[in-house]
């Protein structure tokens, strides 16, 4: 059993919503699991000529006027990759040592079966990962088929490095859309493409504040199944900027299965202590 009282160890969508989401992109590896899932668990629009003509002749005139364009980016791409990455070694230093309150939802809609797990995340000081149950509502099936499996493969995830599928330019090509706003902030959208079909790596959108460059939300489809059992895996992950520093707030998936149908995980990341109480404010001051 993986989950109960005590840490876990082998043998990594409505609730509140503050504090931090996982890091690891490795939730695909949770489902992987249920191929071995015990039980059943026109409208026309008339135009007169005229109309019609001035619509094209603004559209031909339009790019003239737009490009200085928001899709240019404002400096070399590589440089806002820089930044990036800069910032996420400042993030991991503030989130290692961290323990963060969440709640991990499930759901098997095909079968109206749901369950959630409210649990402490502790991130060691060298990034190893253990969860700590405080209480689990629902199904059964749901427990020990979707959610037991998705933190055993978060757990497994951080203890081995060879499974690192971080966004980093060794493992995606990166190119820049344009800028968004972002609860009133402005934003970098970047365009992923993984250099490689691996298992954990997806093509999808990074965005990235136009002033620390942290990240605030991760978004696509992974690009290779970890089983035949298990079809399109997508997902939605966002952060919230606390005193500078990305801190990961939520995380939507869905997995389409070949015999449950859709399959939810929906994480929410409550609150985050830490043993180091200065830790975000110095991480801001490097920045700065």
């Amino acid at each position: 059993m993986f989950l109960g009282t005590g840490f876990l160890h082998l043998n990594k969508y409505p609730d509140q919503r503050r504090g931090i989401v996982l890091r690891k992109r490795n939730w695909y590896s949770v489902l992987s699991s249920l191929g071995s899932a015990r039980g059943t668990v026109s409208i026309f629009v008339k135009m007169r000529l005229k109309p019609f003509l001035a619509v094209v002749l603004a559209l031909s005139v339009t790019p003239l006027i737009a490009s200085a364009d928001p899709s240019k980016p404002p400096m070399p791409e590589d440089e806002i990759v820089n930044r990036y990455l800069q910032a996420t070694q400042q993030q991991q230093s503030v989130l290692r040592g961290a323990t963060e309150e969440v709640n991990i939802a499930a759901a098997v809609p095909k079968f109206k079966k749901q369950g959630k797990l409210h649990a402490l995340r502790n991130i060691s000081k060298l990034g190893k990962i253990t969860y700590h149950a405080l209480g689990f509502i629902g199904d059964n099936v749901v427990k020990t088929e979707v959610i037991a499996n998705y933190l055993k493969a978060e757990v497994e995830s951080s203890q081995n490095p060879a499974t690192n599928v971080a966004i980093t330019p060794q493992n995606y090509k990166f190119k820049y859309k344009g800028m968004e706003d972002w609860n009133g902030r402005t934003v970098y959208v970047m365009h992923l493409n993984p250099r490689h079909k691996k298992v954990g790596l997806f093509k999808g959108e990074l965005w990235l504040d136009a002033e620390t460059y942290m990240p605030v939300r991760e978004s696509g489809s992974f690009v290779k199944s970890p089983s035949f059992l298990l079809k399109k895996m997508q997902f939605v992950r966002e952060y919230d900027l606390q005193n500078g520093v990305s801190i990961p707030q939520r995380t939507e998936s869905r997995v389409e299965t070949r015999f449950f149908g859709p399959v939810e995980l929906n994480v929410d990341y409550l609150a985050v202590s830490q043993d180091n109480s200065d830790a975000v404010g110095t991480a801001a001051a490097d920045q700065q």
